[in-house]
């Protein structure tokens, strides 16, 4: 049966609506990454053309290569007469250069590089063709859960199905965020020149770098028919943000649009810790079990945003099915949490068991068996849901 235990978090908390911010965006989201909160979103899911924001897919692919050894940073990389053809944002590769893996991020990262991006994917590529590194990534997504993403090339330049939704670039904003901490600093990056090529395009784009308010990347992206959009992120007092929007109509918007989502998402909401990691919620009936019940716990810290202003309950709840059936490891699955902020989508949070409950032996097994039949023969068997707290 489902068990199902619900109990009020002690905080007061607010009941400000998570829409409502209002953004020129065509289409946005706002993602909280302690709390796995979404802030607001607008055309969230609207595969939309991603410019060079979907040169962060080419970046996790390069990530993803350099830990598992297929890359190196040091490594002389290629460059195709293909990839030196590309216009637009460049490093000015030329077919006789070899830059590093290094200094192709770099100039993916702070350059926007669309021949650093190619670059990179004909070097990644199964075939050695940026087409076939396209394939790649695009399967790439939909393992990673992106699954409103296809790409026809490494950098963004305008292709037919060349699409990304912003929801999927703020999954793969934060992927880059807290699964690469080890190469995250490049996005942080203001200014960087590859040997001596002209100096016209050396400084990175991203608007917030030079504000003082915590952002250290990601992605800006502008073409005739995306338009103007970011992939953000911006760290204050502990609490990261990672923001994508599109759609808009200049720099100076895009610019302000940013400043503007960033300063709301830092001021209009505060941290608060509901749950500590390891530390038992409850207990969980085991049925053949060593043991009578199991405690269980959660896998980290569980936090939740609430707004400044209201006065409205955050609630939690703990569902299972149960009885369990020994044995059970520790560190086994067993519940999930689902934290409910008014106003916002329920968060759901994995529970483990905290200790190990081994199968029980023949007197257990005999006391087990007695027990049923006695409710059954007294009526007393029952189905239900139970208040854990």
């Amino acid at each position: 049966m489902i068990r199902a235990a619900s109990f009020l978090a002690a905080l007061l908390v607010a009941a400000l609506p998570a829409w409502a911010f209002d953004t020129p965006a065509k289409s946005a989201i706002v993602f909280d990454v302690n709390t796995d909160q979404t802030l607001m979103e607008k055309n969230a899911d609207m595969a939309l053309p991603p410019a060079s924001m979907s040169k962060l897919m080419t970046l996790n692919m390069v990530f993803e290569a350099l830990e598992d050894g297929r890359l190196s940073l040091d490594e002389p990389v290629p460059v195709s007469t293909h990839a030196a053809s590309y216009g637009g944002s460049t490093m000015f590769l030329e077919t006789k250069d070899r830059p590093t893996v290094e200094q192709l991020i770099r100039g993916v990262i702070v350059l926007s590089g669309n021949d650093a991006s190619t670059a990179l994917g004909e070097r990644l590529s199964p075939d050695g063709s940026e087409a076939g590194f396209a394939r790649l990534m695009t399967q790439r997504a939909i393992e990673l859960g992106m699954t409103n993403s296809t790409f026809a090339n490494a950098n963004g330049w305008p292709a037919a199905g060349h699409r990304m939704s912003m929801r999927d670039l703020a999954i793969l904003g934060k992927r880059l965020v807290t699964k690469f901490p080890k190469y995250y600093g490049y996005f942080a990056e203001r200014e960087f020149q590859y040997d001596d090529s002209p100096v016209a395009n050396r400084f990175n784009r991203n608007p917030l770098l030079k504000l003082n308010i915590g952002a250290d990347g990601l992605k800006t992206g502008h073409t005739q028919e995306a338009g103007y959009g970011l992939v953000g992120s911006a760290i204050q007092n502990g609490r990261r943000i990672i923001f994508v929007f599109s759609g808009l109509n200049s720099e100076e918007q895009r610019a302000q649009e940013a400043e503007r989502i960033t300063n709301w998402a830092f001021n209009q909401f505060v941290e608060k810790q509901l749950f500590e990691k390891g530390v038992p919620l409850t207990k969980a009936e085991v049925w053949m079990g060593d043991a009578a019940s199991v405690n269980m716990a959660t896998t980290q810290d569980v936090k939740a945003l609430i707004p400044v202003l209201g006065r409205d309950g955050v609630s939690a709840k703990i569902n299972y099915v149960g009885p369990l059936d020994a044995p059970i490891e520790k560190g086994q699955e067993i519940a999930t949490l689902i934290v409910t902020v008014p106003g916002f989508a329920d968060v759901e949070h994995p529970l483990v068991a905290t200790e190990t409950v081994p199968a029980g032996g023949f007197v257990v097994k005999v006391r087990t068996a007695a027990t049923v039949l006695f409710r059954q023969l007294t009526g007393r068997l029952q189905s239900q849901a139970g208040t854990l707290f």
